[in-house]
Order: C-alpha cells, then structure tokens, then sequence
C-alpha cells in the first residue's frame, strides 16, 4: 500500500472515531445563541411589556451562570408597539438581519396572527407565544408556531365541565368581547355544555372594545333570568362587570375568564369585596398566596426577581408568564445540545411531556408532541376568598 493510501486510510479511521461535530443553526456559534422577539414596550398593550423585560433579565442570570451549555444567550427583542404592520417589520429584522435561530415568547393575537404565515414559510421556529387563541394549535399548516398559554377554548371546556358538576340546572348568561378572544372562549363553552347547551344558556350579547360601559348588556342579562354568568372579558371589562353585578344587585354563579382573573388589573379595581365568590379555572400560583410561601419554585421566582427585576411585580400575571416561558425556552436549548439546529429544536419541542413550569399549579402540565401544540389540557377551578384564589378540587380536564 502506499504512503498516500496509508495516509488516506488513517484520516478515515481518525473521522470515525472522532466525535460527531457540533451541528449548527443560523444565530449559533461557538459561543453564543442568538434568539429574539417582539413585544409591545409601547402603545395601547404596554402594561404587557413586563414580560419582555423578566425574559431578558432571566437570560441575562443564565448568562451569569456560564450560558447553556457553555454558549450565551443573546435575545434581542424589539418594540412592536402592539401594532400588526411593526411586529412584521421587526420579525424581519430579526430573521433576516440578526439570522436569530428562533424567536420565543411574542405576545398577542393580532401580532402574531401579522407573522404567522411569514414565519412558517422560512421555517423559523416562532415558539412559546402568549396568546390563548384556538388557531395557534394547527402543527399541520404552521408546523413551526407554537403557542405557550392555555387556550381559551380549552379553559372554557373545563369551566362547563364545571358548571354542570356544581349546577347541572343552571340557567346561563354570557357577556362576551365581540372578537376572536371572545369568540374562542363561547365555542369552548358550547363544546364543553355539549347536547345541553342550548337548553343551558339563555342569553349571549357581545360587547365591542371601544364601549364606554358595559351597563346595558349586565341589566339585560340580570333581567335574562340567568342564575349562573359566564364572563369573557379583559381586565378592565371585567373590573367593569364585577362592579356593576353588584350594584344591580344581582348574584348569580359567577365565572371569569382567567384573562380578568389578576387580582392587580382586574379585581382591585373591581373591590375586592365585590369579587368575592368568584370562579376561573387557573394554570398558575399567585405568589403572595401563603399556601405557596415554602414553595421552592415561589422562592426561587421571588429570589430572581429582587435580584434581577426589582421593581416587578411579582403577582402581575406578565411578570410570572414571562419568567415560566423563558425558564421553558432554556430547558430546551439545553435538552438541544450541541444540535442547534431550526429542525432539532422543533423536535425537542414537540417531545415535552407533563412539564411542570416554575409557578405552574400542582396537576397543570404543559405537554407538547407532534400532533398536539396546545400545551395545556387541565386547570385547577378556584374560588375567590376576598384575599386570594382557593382551588376547588382536583384539577379539571378540558377532555
């Protein structure tokens, strides 16, 4: 044999053995990953933007402690101001100018409805998105968008699964927001009422964003002969129905949508006391709630926060959703190892199983595959004490 071949022969041999090398992905190198998204910092949604802020401030602790897997995380997220045609341009940015792996965590419906379709046909991954939104679950048109919240239709089938355990008999009022949000949540409660839905509910009236009150829709649904209210609103909508059921006095089994459940943006401006006895069905643990002082995960969210985001409010539901969606998205840029890569990404995604998320409650999972991205199927039902949110019973499933 000659020197050449022995030679060649040897390089084959070393190949072989060697270990496979790292596998790469646009935004990854030796050092770093390089994910991003949009949030709305200003504009109309701008209280929501605290998540932004507690994603970054999370990354920059992983960064601290080394990075994942000994690279470090840049995330680079732009302000869309809540509005469709900037998150588009943003996103762009991001893909096309930062060549990010990935973007995780955009918030809202109608912006991410803006770069669902863009997003899918370049194959970036467009993961963890914080709205609740029925479309987001489709892996077989948007194989690449996954959404990160529990869906509206999915708590609203747990709330009739509710109702008809607690009052099989009930008469059922329904105040909706004349959109998709409100929409989503009406079908699940339909789907969840099944055959006796149209026995069940008597009276449904929308109601537009732009109204000034809801006053003329509560006084028809008291005069409906209602006993039981099923509440589709955002928060300051739904501060407006707690106030207003109590002055017209009328007390019927009151569930609100977890969307109005805050007890910052939405019952204490309601009055607490008015809030008393109310009923949502909740995916999260609200950190000032006793029960959950010796909690591990609460007093690791608790340590974070003082240390990295100070002036966060630990209870406001942005805050821990931000936290839960960033500690997701580095649990899975570590199970990715050294397979950085769009495609190996979105198969470690769609292989999570019964996760619990920091603040997530006892029994509520997030559970991802191939198939199935709505993350969530059960809620635990809670009642509001005045103070706080008591579970009632077992957790629920939407199925």
């Amino acid at each position: 044999m000659s020197k050449f071949s022995l030679a060649l022969a040897a390089s084959f041999i070393i190949a072989a053995a060697a270990p496979a090398a790292a596998q790469n992905g646009p935004g990854v190198s030796a050092t770093e990953i390089k994910i991003g998204n949009t949030m709305p910092y200003s504009g109309p949604a701008s209280g929501y933007s605290a998540q932004g802020r507690v994603q970054a401030a999370y990354y920059e602790m992983i960064n601290s402690k080394g990075g994942v897997n000994g690279r470090k995380i840049n995330f680079l997220s732009y302000d869309d101001g809540y509005s469709p045609p900037k998150t588009v341009e943003q996103t762009r940015k991001l893909v096309e100018q930062d060549d990010v792996l990935a973007t995780f965590g955009q918030l809202g419906t109608p912006t991410n409805s803006a770069i669902q379709k863009y997003m899918n046909q370049k194959k970036v991954p467009h993961l963890f998105i914080s709205t609740g939104a029925d479309k987001w679950n489709d892996p077989k048109n948007f194989p690449f968008t996954v959404p990160l919240y529990p869906s509206y239709t999915m708590e609203a089938k747990v709330a009739a699964h509710y109702i008809l355990q607690a009052k099989p008999g009930a008469k059922i009022g329904v105040l909706f927001q004349n959109d998709d949000f409100g929409k989503d949540y009406l079908k699940g409660l339909k789907e969840g009422l099944g055959d006796k839905a149209a026995s069940m509910i008597v009276m449904e009236t929308p109601y537009e964003v732009s109204s000034p009150t809801l006053d003329s829709q509560m006084i028809a649904l008291k005069q409906s002969g209602a006993d039981t209210f099923f509440c589709i609103t955002v928060p300051k909508f739904g501060a407006q129905a707690i106030k207003k059921a109590t002055e017209i006095d009328w007390k019927p089994l009151f569930y609100i949508v977890s969307v109005s459940s805050h007890i910052k943006t939405a019952l204490e401006p309601a009055g607490l006391d008015n809030a008393r006895g109310l009923i949502s069905a909740l995916a999260y643990k609200i950190p000032s709630d006793p029960r959950w002082a010796d909690a591990p995960d609460v007093k690791d969210y608790l340590a974070f926060l003082k240390q990295w985001q100070p002036n966060a409010e630990p209870n406001d539901g942005s805050v821990s959703i931000g936290y839960g969606s960033a500690w997701l998205t580095v649990k899975v840029l570590e199970r990715a190892g050294n397979n950085l890569t769009r495609e190996n990404l979105m198969k470690v995604i769609t292989s999570i199983k019964d996760e619990q998320l920091p603040l997530g409650l006892p029994g509520v999972t997030v559970s991802i595959s191939p198939d199935d991205y709505a993350g969530y199927s059960k809620l635990q039902v809670s009642r509001f004490n005045g103070k706080t949110w008591e579970p009632i019973g077992d957790v629920m499933s939407a199925k």
